[in-house]
């Protein structure tokens, strides 16, 4: 278990590197590519009720999906993280300029006084951040298992799916007990399909 950890934080180093190595106008460029690719897929287009994620490092920026998610009327939800108890409250938010304020984990969130809480049931689509992903739907995040706990208490309908950069497609994530996989992974070269 601890020889996989460490193989863990030596992938989540590489990436950083590959991703440090990239110019601002190549990850735009991506981002761009893997933004229009979540707008054309098919269960991103029905689902009305949106999990998605704002980003931190070695993630695909996010803020400019939410604004595209709130102008087509899509429900937007966001995690508060409560970092005492390694979990995720589940929040609705109408106005990414007004319905933030800065977490424990130094990202924004939801604003607990302004936001309502929205069941887990309700999630049509969950967009799933991660540092690296391999081709079986294998993902490394940041560590701490907040989505490793959210994921198994999704509706089974509930696509998971997770926007990465094709630089952070590793060949094998050794996976313990209690990681769990997304379903769908777009990036800005192709959509690989788990299911």
């Amino acid at each position: 278990m601890e020889e996989i950890r460490k193989t863990k934080d030596e992938i989540r180093g590489n990436v950083e590197k590959v991703l440090a190595a990239l110019s601002n106008k190549e990850i735009k460029d991506k981002t761009h590519r893997i933004e229009k690719r979540l707008f054309e897929f098919a269960n991103f287009l029905e689902a009305n009720i949106v999990l998605l994620y704002i980003n931190g490092n070695c993630e695909v920026n996010s803020l400019n999906i939410i604004k595209r998610c709130l102008n087509y009327k899509k429900i937007v939800i966001l995690p508060a993280f409560v970092t005492t108890k390694y979990e995720m409250k589940l929040m609705k938010i109408d106005n990414l300029d007004t319905d933030l304020t800065l977490g424990p984990r130094n990202l924004l969130e939801p604003d607990s006084n302004q936001c309502n809480t929205v069941p887990i049931e309700c999630i049509d689509i969950a967009i799933i951040p991660g540092v690296a992903f391999d081709e079986k739907g294998g993902r490394i995040g940041s560590g701490d298992g907040y989505y490793d706990r959210l994921i198994p208490n999704l509706p089974i309908t509930t696509r998971k799916v997770a926007l990465t950069f094709e630089a952070q497609i590793v060949p094998q994530i050794q996976m313990e007990t209690h990681d769990r996989h997304v379903d769908i992974i777009i990036t800005e070269k192709r959509i690989i399909y788990k299911i």
